[in-house]
């Protein structure tokens, strides 16, 4: 069973940083984009950043100069380090892969990790 887990939402205040990963683990025979999406309460869905297999990146406006998007291809795991963090950036974030495994090329979803930034 392919799956997508998450970790490292926290409670942390205003000007802090965090680092969310997220593995993909199950039989998998290719990866290509890789990325966050968020949702605050009451919020639609918003993509944060995302990043190709070759590195190539892309972020929200409002996470430029803050949030940094990575991955390691060998340990199937995408990475988000999140500084200079604020309150508005408080929501459920959630991870997402595109995958080749034994069916078809399709978008996975982790089950989502709560960041909140709080004073």
């Amino acid at each position: 069973q392919v799956q997508l887990v998450e970790s490292g939402g926290d409670l942390v205040q205003p000007g802090g940083s965090l680092r969310l990963s997220c593995a993909a683990s199950g039989t998998i025979f290719s990866i290509y984009d890789m990325g966050w999406y968020r949702q605050a309460p009451g919020k639609q869905r918003e993509l944060v950043a995302s990043i190709t297999n070759s590195g190539r990146t892309n972020y929200q406006n409002s996470v430029k100069g803050r949030f940094t998007i990575s991955r390691d291809n060998a340990k199937n795991t995408v990475y988000l380090q999140m500084n200079s963090l604020k309150p508005e950036d408080t929501a459920v974030y959630y991870c997402y892969a595109q995958m080749v495994t034994t069916t078809p090329l399709r978008v996975y979803w982790g089950q989502g990790t709560q960041v909140t930034v709080s004073s």
